[in-house]
């Protein structure tokens, strides 16, 4: 046998060989299960003729995470990942409580009348927020300390707290409730107060209120009911001492319904009917009686709202102020309400108001009731990351019923914030008060405070 035949004979019997071998007697089936590596491995095994099994191990490299598997292509098993962030269901990790707060030091000249006062003010205050799955949460607390110079006396002139929760029943219902507690107290020598006063008397309020919003189609449903409370520390004068004012504490209770039709998605016209109920703790001492009274209001207006830039209502009504005591008899006001807030980027905010509200006196004043119309406006201005402009106004005119009395009030302010760093700013304001009263007569003031705020 020659070379060439002997070279050809030995390969083809490495081909039968090849072809005799059990990895190329059958296709193997490739079952892939879950492996801890970022890669699956598959074994199958088949038997051969001399019974020996033959392990043939295949892996399938995959860019998918670790924890992924065909296992979530099966009916009942939901997706791990990957998952579209929009897509992602929170843990159940516990939820922060986000807490900001500030505290400011300010310093305060005036100038009332030829009178000149200059007052230290310390003005803390904060705000806890929580997002809830059942209902958002926010609870906040202010206060303004202030002591007068060459005098030893802190006072706490304003103050309080309160907590707020909404919660959305579903898609067509929500529910409001709040509470809150304020104190306040002016300083001798205020802008109104009468010139007599040496220790104006202390106010502490509270209330507590829950509300209800349904939506029904094109109707806007919301019922809403409170209790409150005002009581008056007594007042020290120099020509008469010591006032009890206690004949003015009073409970009060209100309810309130409005009825809205969404006419277009950016209009709404509405109508609104409230009651409210005030008894009073003691008979008066000048007339002997209680100066219980209800007090019955009917408002019809629009409201309008485009996104986020701006918003409006206006409406108009009547109101109706009626005392249990037939010799107190009752009194009447028109009403008028407006409000407009106007905020075409984070920069620029503009609100502006007006309402008119039926009330008792109040303490150190004459009259059966008060019929008071107060407007206002506000204007802020982020010019840079670090200077903010503001201004405001505020005029209300008061008539005390029974006495045929005004009392009229006006004020302009300006101020500026000027922020070194995230947490600490300037702050420059001015402020100008005209008041016009029976008891105090035309007092005007002018009033200059600068000072630092640090916030978290």
């Amino acid at each position: 046998m020659s070379q060439r035949q002997h070279n050809r004979t030995i390969a083809l019997g490495v081909l039968a060989g090849m072809l005799a071998s059990p990895v190329f007697a059958a296709p193997a089936l490739v079952v892939t299960d879950e492996t801890t590596d970022t890669s699956q491995s598959t074994t199958t095994g088949q038997t051969n003729q001399t019974g020996q099994t033959n392990t043939t191990t295949t892996r399938r490299v995959t860019d998918e995470p670790e924890d992924v598997t065909e296992d979530r292509l099966r009916p009942g098993v939901y997706p791990v990942q990957p998952v579209p962030p929009e897509f992602a269901v929170a843990n159940d990790a516990p939820e922060t409580v986000p807490l900001d707060w500030s505290v400011g030091l300010r310093g305060t000249y005036t100038t009332s009348n030829g009178q000149e006062t200059f007052v230290t003010r310390l003005t803390p205050q904060f705000t806890a927020t929580h997002n809830g799955g059942i209902a958002d949460l926010v609870f906040s607390g202010s206060a303004e300390i202030a002591k007068a110079n060459g005098q030893d006396v802190i006072t706490v002139t304003a103050g309080g707290l309160s907590l707020s929760a909404t919660a959305p029943i579903d898609s067509n219902t929500s529910v409001k409730a709040g509470a809150n507690i304020g104190l306040s107290q002016d300083l001798p020598g205020a802008v109104g107060l009468s010139p007599f006063v040496i220790t104006p008397p202390q106010i502490v309020t509270g209330s507590i209120d829950l509300g209800v919003d349904r939506r029904f189609g094109h109707f806007n449903v919301g019922i809403s009911g409170g209790i409150d409370r005002v009581n008056y520390g007594p007042t020290t004068r120099t020509d008469t001492g010591v006032t009890d004012n206690s004949e003015q504490n009073y409970w009060s209770g209100n309810g309130a319904l409005r009825l809205g039709y969404q006419f277009t998605p950016v209009l709404e016209v509405f109508g609104q009917g409230e009651v409210q109920r005030d008894i009073f703790d003691v008979q008066t001492a000048s007339l002997g009686v209680y100066p219980n009274a209800t007090n019955r209001s009917l408002r019809a207006g629009i409201a309008g709202k485009w996104n986020t830039a701006w918003s409006a209502s206006a409406s108009v009504g009547v109101g109706e102020r009626v005392f249990d005591e037939a010799s107190l008899g009752a009194f009447r006001a028109q009403l008028y309400g407006f409000e407009v807030s106007y905020t075409p980027d984070p920069t620029v905010k503009l609100t502006a108001g007006l309402d008119t509200t039926l009330s008792p006196a109040g303490a150190d004043n004459p009259g059966t009731g008060r019929i008071q119309y107060a407007a206002f406006a506000r204007a802020q201005y982020d010019i840079n990351s670090w200077l903010r402009v503001r201004a405001s106004a505020d005029w209300s005119n008061s008539e005390l019923v029974g006495t045929g009395t005004t009392d009229r009030r006006f004020a302009l302010g300006g101020g500026a914030d000027y922020v070194f760093n995230k947490h600490t700013s300037l702050n420059a304001d001015y402020g100008y008060a005209n008041s016009d009263n029976i008891t105090s007569g035309n007092t005007q003031s002018h009033q200059v405070s600068l000072g630092v705020t640090i916030s978290r």
